[in-house]
């Protein structure tokens, strides 16, 4: 089937099973599909603000003066995780849906989990924080590029791809991030209460999302649970976390330097990659496979805990060394120095 054709609206009916399942998906509810895309933007606009509001400027700054740490990780980020999501699709022999899904799965900028993921494996949670900020920020221009290259490798795609939702998509993370920054530069104690206030909506919102897109899409769920999505939903995450660390490692950066690149390399933006599926996408073109993202995530939080348990008890079979780390390398915040000075 040609996704160009899919936009066109002419679905092609090569077999019964195949109408039965497009005739599924055209019955789908439109009342609770405009209620998943009004979630899922809310998801992702209070995302954005509580990953800004636990961002200071003055790290921003001292990353930009000494950037090795954060451009190794972007290359990681930006290289590893496209590659693989368009030599997947090719050796899996995807279609075309399939494959812009993946794609854009993999393009996608780190996620916030990734700074939970850092701190679980005793990651440097400044280079984190830091990387998954830029990261979003680089990808308003990295990702619309990436994905330009990389879909004229399969047949049907080269004009398939919605540019201007995914821009604005991404325009429209920026804003909310940006707007934490500034609360937490100008009113630090508003930043831990709107952390808290997001933290809570954002737990209520995904379950009534899950809830929802579960309902809509129940007779065609089966969809998504493919050999080939289950593949590559699997791999992605744990190619990007392998790979990750051995760039860092070759690169010689410190072991909690390290892991924290691996977490952020294999941990994309969840919510926006929903978002740019459920927004950019008409419900009768992506289907069931704007569900791909919450079964990458399944995935990935399986692997980040496999990897996590190894860890601790690699730690307690032999206790590594202390990542020691060199004066001008360390993050000092200018008003504590001024505090310390008599």
């Amino acid at each position: 089937m040609n996704l160009t054709e899919v936009h066109g609206g002419s679905l092609s009916n090569e077999a019964n099973a195949s109408d039965n399942v497009t005739l599924a998906i055209l019955n789908m509810q439109g009342p609770m599909n405009k209620t998943v895309n009004i979630l899922t933007v809310l998801n992702l606009f209070i995302t954005m603000i509580s990953l800004g509001c636990t961002m200071e400027i003055f790290k921003i700054k001292a990353y930009l003066f000494k950037p090795k740490g954060v451009a190794i990780a972007l290359l990681s980020q930006f290289c590893i995780m496209p590659i693989t999501a368009f030599s997947l699709a090719k050796i899996l022999q995807m279609e075309p849906i399939k494959a812009v899904t993946v794609l854009i799965c993999g393009c996608c900028p780190g996620g916030t989990l990734s700074n939970i993921f850092s701190l679980v494996v005793k990651g440097d949670m400044n280079l984190s924080i830091v990387m998954t900020t830029c990261s979003n920020i680089a990808a308003l221009g990295l990702m619309p590029l990436l994905l330009y290259v990389f879909s004229q490798g399969f047949t049907g795609l080269e004009n398939a791809v919605p540019y201007a939702g995914i821009l604005t998509t991404l325009a429209f993370t920026l804003v909310p991030c940006a707007f934490g920054i500034a609360i937490n530069h100008f009113k630090p104690n508003a930043a831990v209460i709107v952390k808290k206030v997001g933290l809570s909506i954002l737990i209520i919102s995904s379950i009534i999302i899950c809830t929802l897109s579960f309902h809509i899409v129940k007779n065609v769920i089966w969809m998504i649970l493919m050999p080939d999505a289950l593949i590559a939903a699997s791999l992605m995450p744990l190619i990007g976390f392998t790979l990750g660390y051995v760039m860092s490692v070759l690169c010689r950066l410190s072991p909690q330097c390290s892991r924290t690149i691996s977490m952020e390399t294999g941990c994309q933006n969840i919510q926006l990659c929903v978002a740019i599926l459920k927004v950019a996408f008409p419900l009768e073109v992506i289907g069931p496979m704007f569900l791909f993202p919450l079964l990458y995530i399944t995935f990935q939080c399986a692997e980040v805990f496999l990897f996590a348990l190894g860890f601790r008890c690699y730690q307690r079979v032999k206790p590594p060394a202390e990542d020691t780390e060199k004066q001008e390398d360390q993050i000092v915040d200018p008003q504590d120095k001024e505090a310390k000075r008599p």
